[in-house]
């Protein structure tokens, strides 16, 4: 076994990827995210006893942060990047270990290995990189609670990132990173005391969604209803996929009056509902759909590409040459656009130059799309959602947020959406809106049968949504309301949105279009026996139940 790696949905035989990750990245790099993850650990045993003492450092919460985005599934498959961010953060650990020291902060010193290993060469984090994978986790309970709670915080470190690139940051959420990423180092910890991790990780999920929703609506206004293109124009242009709203707003400004348009692709495609992009004239519209389909629009693109963040699958060469990263993402041979420097912004002059020399996009849709119901936008409906309500016009709400994925199965969200009375409606957030969004699906007394509320951390609207309902309604629990909850999951931010949910107290929640690889059988009897989650069968069985 050259590696081991069960995070996302796909992972080979939804038990674990042990050759190749299914996402395309290698056993070298899998072993690297590894190490990194386990140095994360070590500066995070640090941090958490610095906040005991009353002292932090917002380069370590940035670090642990950064650590955690690049090891999110198809964010960064480069080797090299990844062990140049371990030394980083092992000369940050040695800087941070002074610095306790210069505030008489004792330091134990029978500390984990991950606190205090310190490299000599590559080949010496090869070597470590065996010792400190998933399964050095014996017991399989364990190992599986310990994941869960990873994941949720690779969630979290993700969300985070992108507040505290608007100037919004969290100490508490910081705080909790690292204390979770400590207490998964504790053997000493029992399966019930994991279990309440669990659901303090949900706790924290909710607060830096919360965050960073505060934060694009500062910066940017509250999405607002609106029809996106899909088709193109003569100029030649750059596409930006990925999350990260600083980096569109950037870009935006730079390539304006050059003559190169900008298109949003995937989880991109709400930047077009925020009113302050609008104001940019060479701002099209959205191309494509999600993510995994890049490797065929990428190509009839023609112009560069831009990676902010996870998203991407192997490069074909019809494209190769076109693609950069920035941020925690990052691919072999691919230009990448640095960090901005403080109070500068990034600099994006090479892909305004490359997208110069290219070809227009081709065509391969025309009309357009409705989105931006975040909970402001559905908040002015409220009234109108609740008499429809009332009149019965509208008999169901259905949660399908979540993420998009390669296999076949996935055909079943379009095909359930396709089912639904017409007298329900879809309320989405993330890219596993692409399997619907585009049908033809009609309104209910002008409210559409789809509502996206924007990129799966706007799965905070969905709950925003919901709750205020319940006010509407005066009901006294979520789970009283019309609402299915037939979620897809494929990454670790989506892992966060489900644990979100259940710390509100969201129940019968179904999964799919498989359950995740790395909760053992207890651990799923654990979830089915507290919060009923369920996975998915069919349309038809499903249908009957969620209906109900």
């Amino acid at each position: 076994m050259s590696m081991f790696c069960f995070q996302c949905q796909e992972t080979a035989k939804g038990t674990g990827c042990v050759i190749k990750g299914v996402c395309g990245k290698t056993d070298d790099v899998a072993q690297a995210q590894d190490l990194l993850v386990w140095v994360a650990k070590g500066i995070s045993i640090l941090g958490t006893i610095a906040r005991e003492n009353h002292y932090s450092n917002a380069k370590v919460d940035r670090f642990v942060q950064e650590a955690l985005f690049t090891t999110i599934t198809n964010a960064n498959f480069d080797k090299a990047k990844i062990f140049s961010k371990i030394n980083q953060g092992i000369a940050l650990r040695e800087k941070f270990v002074g610095e306790m020291k210069g505030h008489s902060i004792a330091i134990p010193g029978n500390l984990h290995a991950s606190a205090t290993w310190k490299p000599a060469s590559e080949q010496d984090m090869v070597d470590m990189a065996e010792k400190t994978g998933v399964l050095t986790t014996l017991n399989e309970d364990i190992r599986s609670l310990r994941e869960l709670v990873i994941y949720g915080v690779k969630g979290i470190a993700a969300y985070a990132e992108h507040a505290g690139n608007l100037g919004f940051n969290s100490d508490s959420v910081d705080a909790f990173i690292q204390r979770a990423l400590t207490a998964t180092t504790n053997d000493n910890l029992s399966v019930d005391e994991l279990v309440a991790l669990v659901l303090e990780t949900g706790k924290h999920g909710v607060e830096v969604m919360a965050l960073l929703d505060k934060a694009n609506t500062t910066a940017y206004g509250n999405p607002e209803i609106t029809e996106v293109n899909l088709g193109v124009r003569k100029n030649p242009a750059i596409l930006i996929s990925g999350h990260d709203m600083k980096d569109m707003e950037e870009l935006l400004r730079q390539t304006e009056g050059t003559g190169v348009d900008v298109y949003t692709h995937s989880e991109m495609l709400p930047a077009n509902y925020y009113p302050a992009f609008k104001k940019y004239k060479h701002f099209v519209g959205n191309y494509g759909n999600s993510w995994w389909r890049q490797t065929t629009e990428f190509e009839s693109f023609n112009g560069p590409v831009l990676f902010t963040t996870n998203c991407i699958v192997p490069l074909r060469e019809s494209y190769s040459d076109r693609i950069y990263t920035t941020g925690s993402s990052g691919y072999p041979g691919c230009p990448h656009i640095p960090d901005r420097e403080p109070g500068k912004e990034k600099d994006f002059s090479a892909i305004i130059a490359h997208a110069k020399k290219c070809a227009p996009p081709k065509e391969i849709e025309t009309g357009t799309l409705i989105g931006g119901f975040a909970h402001n936008q559905v908040a002015l409906l409220a009234d109108k959602v609740v008499d429809a309500v009332k009149s019965g016009a509208i008999r169901k709400f259905v949660v399908m947020g979540g993420c998009d994925g390669r296999m076949k199965s996935r055909e079943y969200y379009t095909d359930f959406a396709k089912a639904l009375p017409k007298d329900t409606v879809i309320l989405t957030a993330g890219c596993a809106k692409y399997r619907y969004n585009k049908l033809k699906l009609g309104d209910i007394n002008g409210i559409p049968r789809v509502l996206d509320a924007g990129q799966c951390n706007d799965s905070y609207s969905l709950a925003v949504t919901a709750l205020l309902l319940k006010d509407a309604f005066k009901l006294n629990d979520i789970n009283e309301l019309p609402i299915a909850f037939n979620i897809a999951w494929y990454e670790q931010k989506a892992v966060i949105v489900l644990l979100a949910l259940l710390y509100l107290g969201v129940k019968k929640i179904y999964l799919g279009p498989t359950l995740p690889g790395f909760l053992s059988p207890n651990v799923v009897n654990v979830l089915v026996e507290k919060f009923g989650i369920a996975g998915i069968t069919t349309v038809d069985e499903d249908m009957k139940i969620l209906m109900n």
